[in-house]
């Protein structure tokens, strides 16, 4: 009987060490080799090979510091576990270049130097969001200033990303979702931005025109602060560089001649790639402002055949939306004092992202001034995208025509505005034929191939792209006496929204210009599961007894059924 029990025990020892050595062999070769399975529908877990890549390939540490650490109401603490989630499935393909850390801004300075903290976070782009927190009781609310963004640092740089997207109009959940698909983007662009060598070179073209004054300072200042930029004279230049990655022609308002459209043309032809931002009519915000009224005509630019070469056609025409913002009018007085309130204009239509192009997807509306519809021509070897558009409440007016700001006051017909989803902005893809390859005389050409030292060419060797918009003032910014340049996107007479202007010029520079395509990340759908709010709120203490009454019972349960057999074995042992 002793030899029996000494030799249990040494088997039940020898089992538990047995078991110890495999778990500590597990945890070793589970710190050397393991895997991750993605086993939700949409993929939410999956990275985008580009994002593996540019992981993959780092040199140096990336320090990554996000401002989402707090007493947060659910949505927020949901985006804040999904940065956590995301960022260690960096560090996957990173490893140790990838160091995150989650941090409440200001939390424990004093009060002048927190503020001065969080002014800093603004100036690196970093936008507040003024958070109001219903508690238990109806009317008791409060209000928190969060900061839903991150700082990235590598080396001497340092970049700062939005994680919270604003959409106007739609839901509060539904913008955190948003918010939280496009994370992906957020940081794997930033940290591309930030550690690239070499930046890509932006023509910015003058000589007809196009400004380079404080209404395109904030567009000037987002180029220089991610790329490398040049002005180019076309009408004086030989040529344009092929060193340029990209070319930029921002609201010219000179007639471009034979000679500079050729000029562009063979640039495209070996392979440049190009952003219109054209002004197809004369009409602009200071004549309104300064004179009331105004008649406005087309500019006669001269681009109509290269740009229909390419694909597209800027109509000679003005777009009004029912969905458009707004503008000061005095409505009326009370006593001496005129009474002032903002009133939607029609000739500032807000589009909206047609489609599911990783350039606008997820993106908020784009407030313009003035903008002209866009046509797209059938033929050749192009595949054209809407990027953005009217709402389904439009209407054009050919010009020229009379703008008078009265018109604000009066209340428009809605069975007038019949046209729908008017396109504005068009990204145009594939190999381009030249609008000079049976036009050009031998002289020209010649010029041509002497100043550039590259033969004419006819039709581009590879697919090549360019985005074409119908409104120059998309990129244009605001000016306020008090603050200067505002952002573009800004309306000067409501400075509290900023529309997504910033986003879709930085996505079509990013789009024409990154070599590793970081937007595919922009593709990511994820799948909204929303509890009902009512019957939550409704059923809240019984689900909360359930949840706390139901395992502490289990365990009772458990443990009754544990003894009762237990006394039932031992009851009926011999010599018991």
């Amino acid at each position: 009987m002793e030899i029996t029990q000494t030799t249990k025990r040494k088997k039940y020892i020898q089992r538990a060490i047995g078991v110890v050595i495999v778990l500590i062999a597990i945890n070793v070769l589970a710190a050397h080799f393991h895997f991750r399975m993605d086993l939700t529908a949409e993929k939410r877990f999956t990275l985008a090979s580009s994002t593996k890549q540019l992981l993959s390939n780092l040199k140096e540490p990336v320090r990554i510091e996000v401002f989402l650490k707090g007493e947060f109401p659910v949505g927020f603490r949901q985006l804040a576990d999904a940065s956590r989630e995301l960022l260690e499935e960096f560090r996957e393909y990173g490893h140790e270049n990838i160091q995150f850390s989650f941090i409440n801004p200001g939390s424990g300075l004093p009060d002048s130097m927190r503020l001065a903290y969080q002014d800093s976070l603004v100036a690196k782009g970093i936008m507040p969001f003024n958070l109001q927190v219903q508690g238990d009781n109806q009317q008791d609310i409060s209000e928190k200033l969060v900061f839903p963004g991150a700082l990235l640092h590598y080396k001497d740089r340092t970049i700062g990303i939005n994680l919270l997207k604003s959409q106007g109009g739609i839901d509060p959940q539904q913008t955190l979702n948003n918010s939280e698909a496009l994370l992906e983007y957020q940081f794997a662009n930033a940290i591309y931005k930030i550690q690239e060598e070499h930046k890509p070179i932006i023509g910015y073209a003058i000589g007809h025109g196009e400004s380079v004054g404080y209404k395109m300072y904030d567009a000037l200042n987002t180029l220089q602060t991610n790329y490398l930029v040049d002005t180019v004279n076309i009408r004086s230049n030989p040529y344009i560089p092929k060193d340029f990655d990209l070319l930029l022609i921002a609201k010219p308002t000179g007639t471009f001649t034979d000679d500079d459209k050729l000029k562009i043309d063979q640039y495209v032809m070996n392979g440049g790639k190009i952003l219109w931002f054209i002004d197809a009519t004369t009409a602009e915000m200071d004549s309104l402002q300064t004179q009331g009224g105004f008649v406005a005509t087309a500019r006669n630019l001269g681009l109509d055949d290269i740009l229909f070469k390419y694909g597209v056609r800027i109509n000679q025409n003005l777009v009004q939306d029912l969905q458009s913002d707004m503008i000061p009018m005095i409505v009326g007085s009370i006593g001496d004092k005129p009474q002032i309130q903002p009133v939607p204009f029609l000739y500032f239509p807000l589009l909206i992202a047609t489609g599911q192009h990783p350039i606008v997807k997820n993106m908020d509306a784009v407030l313009t001034r003035f903008a002209s519809s866009i046509d797209t021509v059938e033929g050749g070897n192009l595949r054209k995208t809407v990027l953005l558009a009217t709402s389904q409440h439009s209407k054009t007016v050919p010009i020229p025509t009379l703008i008078d700001l009265d018109e604000a006051r009066t209340r428009p017909n809605p069975r007038e505005f019949t046209m729908k989803n008017l396109p504005v902005a068009v990204l145009v893809e594939g190999n381009f034929t030249s609008v000079f390859q049976h036009r050009a005389s031998s002289a020209a050409k010649q010029s041509v191939e002497q100043a550039s030292g590259k033969a004419f060419k006819g039709r581009t060797d590879t697919a090549n792209s360019m985005i074409v918009v119908g409104d120059a003032d998309i990129i244009s910014n605001a000016f306020s006496p008090k603050h200067g340049p505002l952002q573009m996107g800004v309306n000067e007479f409501n400075q509290q929204y900023v529309f997504a202007n910033k986003e879709f010029f930085e996505n079509c520079l990013d789009y024409l210009t990154n070599k590793i395509n970081i937007l595919e990340t922009r593709n990511k759908e994820l799948t909204l599961r929303l509890l009902d709010a009512q019957k939550v709120k409704a059923e809240k203490t019984k689900w909360q007894i359930i949840s706390f009454a139901v395992p502490i019972a289990l365990v009772l349960l458990f443990g009754m059924i544990f003894n009762f057999t237990r006394q039932r074995k031992y009851a009926s042992s011999p010599g018991k």
